[in-house]
């Protein structure tokens, strides 16, 4: 198969080791000072206008990351507003690949790759216009973006409660834009299926409880930092606008989602099933995994990836002393009061105990450490059950932490024996310190302390977990299973999501196959086919990642020998950013070399 852009990229640039390790190399006549430094000023000219066009564009995204110069808006999702978007990504796209790579230094030129990556693929996808109507999802979507949005917001004076105000001021615009692009869709033959639909609905009445306090959308209200003889005056503002703009808004939308695409809805989320939908297939396997793979070896990756798991289950299963087979132990663990959590405050606490004993270990795996702190929440109720944890970065200006979003109203599904490596994954030395580092990295462009390859941090948060016995995890069978578990669920996804969209698996099929594989309940795996279904190829990225990080250390350890450190090593993966698979086993391969040369 052909290359991936920046795979072809990498060659043409002919990109070096990390700066910081680097070995001296003869430069060109071309590459003199004033060349170099002219050549880095205009590529940064071209990185700060693309980050500033697109802060306008999407002002929720600016106001995570801590610019609250827009903190009034809403993005433009009109059929004129996303023609801009598309037309500024070619542009961008067509101007990178014409700047001369020849004198920029070797940073510049991985930033430069990345850039035309970035932009690649954002063109690439513009040629699926039904695709591009799906914008509902099962952990986020169209229907619950600002209820998502509200517990993030910025409401710490009178003027940044003032914004909220207006943002939700601006919120039926914003369902009507919603509107179109889904009345778009119905006309190109692209509905939501009927599952992902049904948990679409879910959410939005979840977000329209009869008291508007309780609403998640009114939760700026309380907590907003004003002072006491206006804060009533806020709030009454705040039931006002809830009443008035956001519940008949999104009551619109519901009536929409029920009358119009429930009765189109099909049954079979498959891509296969819409029109031109294996191409979309292909595409979204590059975009997520970043490798030209086909769906069947993803597949067969799986297969022999959930073999091997089950194998290490067995093992455990035998240190445990358990008289029976694997299903049986199972549902022992998932039974048995020990092992059980009886409330989400006693869960929360759990996560957060387990942090604290991670937190003085990590000097073991890293040789610095991010500054940024993290905390450990419940996610909002109207997520539902099923919900899978996640984690939100920090901003960039460090004015706001990392989250772990626990799904806390699942206590019951959430065991002791489990929780240590959902705590290694989504904190540290998972997806917390993986990317505070990156938003840390202020010597490289701002796209690239936030760029977001699903392969990478999924795949390093992954990779995170198998670091646990190092740093006093997994020490019982018990645990040591959940870390299995937590393996197998990733396993078992690349088979699953190819099933679903290539192979012609129903979801019944999947879900039973998830069941089986990793003695989750049927609540909790049905919501993850669902998520399978709402966002084809981004459960592929987690296995593929970690099996790619893996790959590069041990070719690594295999190199160096006794001069491998893997301090060193972790520090390699990560202070670049996120990135591409090809373009991250460049660059460790280029580390490896300069770790030999190293006296």
């Amino acid at each position: 198969m052909r290359p991936t852009l920046v795979a072809a990229l990498i060659a043409g640039l002919h990109l070096t080791a990390p700066a910081a390790a680097q070995t001296a190399t003869p430069k060109p006549p071309a590459t003199a000072p004033d060349a170099a430094t002219k050549a880095h000023q205009a590529l940064q000219a071209l990185f700060d206008e693309a980050w500033e066009s697109e802060t306008r564009a999407a002002p929720e995204w600016a106001t995570l990351r801590g610019d609250l110069r827009f903190n009034d808006k809403l993005s433009d999702r009109s059929e004129a507003g996303i023609a801009a978007r598309d037309a500024f990504a070619r542009d961008m796209l067509a101007r990178a690949r014409a700047v001369d790579a020849s004198p920029l230094n070797d940073t510049d030129r991985v930033s430069l790759a990345l850039f035309i990556h970035r932009y690649q693929q954002d063109v690439a996808l513009q040629g699926f216009a039904g695709w591009r109507t799906l914008t509902l999802g099962t952990l986020s979507g169209a229907q619950s973006a600002l209820a998502g949005f509200a517990r993030n917001v910025p409401v710490n004076n009178e003027a940044q409660v003032r914004q909220w105000l207006a943002r939700l001021a601006a919120y039926p615009a914003r369902v009507d834009q919603e509107i179109a692009i889904l009345r778009h869709g119905l006309a190109l033959g692209w509905v939501t299926s009927r599952p992902v639909l049904a948990r679409a609905i879910a959410q939005i009445e979840g977000q329209l409880p009869e008291d508007v306090t309780r609403s998640p959308v009114y939760e700026p209200f309380t907590r907003m930092t004003v002072d006491a003889s206006v804060k009533a005056n806020y709030q009454a503002q705040g039931q006002a606008a809830m009443r008035d703009i956001f519940y008949p808004a999104q009551r619109k939308l519901l009536a929409v989602l029920k009358d119009e695409l429930g009765p189109k809805a099909p049954e079979s989320g498959s891509l296969s099933t819409y029109p031109g939908g294996d191409r979309v297939y292909e595409a979204l396997i590059l975009r997520h995994v970043t490798l030209p793979l086909a769906a069947g070896d993803i597949h067969a990756t799986g297969l022999r990836e959930t073999a091997r798991i089950r194998a290490e289950m067995e093992k455990v299963k035998a240190e445990a002393g358990f008289d029976g087979d694997l299903a049986a132990f199972k549902k022992f663990l998932y039974s048995d009061p020990k092992f059980l959590n009886h409330s989400a405050e006693e869960l929360l606490d759990g996560y957060r105990s387990i942090a604290k004993r991670i937190d003085p270990e990590l000097p073991k795996l890293f040789a610095q450490l991010p500054r940024s702190p993290y905390g450990i929440r419940g996610m909002p109720p109207y997520t539902g059950e099923g919900a899978a944890d996640n984690y939100n970065g920090p901003s960039l200006d460090g004015t706001t932490p990392g989250w772990f979003n626990a799904n806390a109203i699942a206590f019951k599904r959430r065991p002791k024996w489990a929780m240590e490596t959902l705590v290694a994954h989504e904190t540290v030395p998972g997806h917390h310190l993986q990317i505070s580092r990156q938003v840390e990295l202020g010597e490289l462009p701002n796209f690239r302390r936030q760029s977001q390859y699903s392969v990478f941090s999924e795949g390093w948060a992954l990779y995170a977990e198998t670091l646990g016995p190092q740093i006093g995890l997994f020490r019982d069978p018990y645990a040591r299973f959940g870390h299995l578990q937590a393996q197998m669920f990733r396993a078992a996804r690349l088979v699953v999501d190819t099933g679903l969209h290539a192979l012609g698996w129903s979801r019944d099929k999947a879900t039973a196959y998830m069941i089986e594989q990793t003695g989750h309940d049927a609540t909790f795996m049905t919501a993850e086919v669902d998520r399978y279904l709402a966002q084809p190829g981004q459960a592929l990225s987690y296995m593929m990642g970690e099996l790619k990080i893996k790959e590069l250390r041990a070719r690594a350890e295999a190199a160096l020998g006794a001069r491998f450190d893997q301090r060193r090593f972790h520090m390699a993966l990560i202070d670049q950013g996120a990135m591409p698979l090809p373009l991250l086993e460049q660059r460790i391969n280029a580390w490896i070399h300069s770790e030999k040369a190293r006296p």
